[in-house]
């Protein structure tokens, strides 16, 4: 008897007897749900943005949001377009380029040798890095008068404080991926006879690219937030000087409007390094969350 009940319970229901009718419309409704719940990655990605804005709107048309504490969306947009037709806008964006664009170079430049030569040597990291670690901890915002006086008020202080605040996370985060190489992969390599330079080239450089590219997003993004304080120098043309012109006369539109310029040209700039990071390391497997 327990043979032949153990047979039974495991045998799969002969082929002309097909699942109940309830099975299969459960089954299909829970496909079919699944496929109402599967939302595109880049509208949950614009959910967020798009309900604060919805949110500010609201607030300020049902006055919830005075006009002189912040002006509504409507007025900000209006103000793009007023500012975008006199060429007051475009002028400032391209000022405001140049600006960091310089400022990044330098300082990128800076960080990139002073990383390469703390990381690839003892003697670099005994005199650079401790000095490095010393800096970091002075505010470079705090930095202003003293570039004021060194100086001036021209363009000089200005693309120096955007310099300063790029120079440490790129060096820190290069520094740090060139130290964090595999111990292991660098003496195979040597086994198998690479010299000093083909190390460097195919293996340490290889291996801290993932920490550079770290860090020149944080570079970039701290590039733009240091130009905000720049642009505060006595600024004849840029972002920052549409917004000093705009405090004096409590233009709240104005205002938000150059920082919103300035998130839009941050978040392009990070869109930019996040398609350079998935080109050149299209060779790492990387984890990338649940679904």
């Amino acid at each position: 008897m327990t043979t032949d009940h153990l047979d039974t319970a495991v045998l799969p229901p002969p082929a002309d007897h097909p699942p109940a009718p309830s099975a299969r419309v459960t089954i299909r409704s829970t496909a079919k749900t699944g496929r109402r719940l599967a939302v595109p990655r880049s509208v949950r990605r614009a959910a967020g943005p798009v309900g604060l804005v919805v949110l500010w709107f609201l607030a300020s048309a049902t006055g919830v949001l005075p006009e002189s504490v912040l002006a509504s969306p409507v007025d900000v947009v209006r103000q793009a377009v007023e500012l975008t037709r006199s060429g007051e806008l475009p002028d400032a964006i391209a000022a405001s380029g140049r600006r960091a664009a310089t400022g990044f170079l330098i300082g990128g430049s800076v960080a990139l040798a002073l990383s390469l030569l703390a990381g690839l040597f003892r003697l670099g990291e005994d005199v650079v890095d401790s000095s490095m670690g010393m800096f970091r901890a002075i505010p470079w915002v705090g930095l202003i008068p003293l570039f004021i006086v060194w100086f001036g008020i021209e363009e000089t202080p200005k693309i120096a404080l955007v310099a300063l605040g790029v120079t440490y996370p790129l060096y820190f985060n290069i520094y740090g991926g060139i130290r964090s190489t595999d111990a292991q992969l660098v003496e195979a390599a040597r086994m198998m006879g690479l010299g000093k330079l083909g190390l460097i080239k195919y293996v340490i450089l290889p291996s801290a690219l993932p920490g550079a590219l770290v860090g020149l997003r944080y570079a970039l993004s701290t590039a733009w937030l240091a130009l905000v304080f720049a642009e505060q120098i006595n600024a004849d043309a840029g972002l920052g000087y549409l917004m000093s012109n705009a405090q004096q006369y409590f233009r709240t539109d104005v205002i938000v409007l150059c920082l919103v310029v300035y998130a839009l040209l941050g978040l392009v700039c990070d869109f930019a390094v996040r398609i350079l990071s998935r080109r050149l390391l299209a060779w790492r497997a990387n984890f990338e969350g649940e679904a």
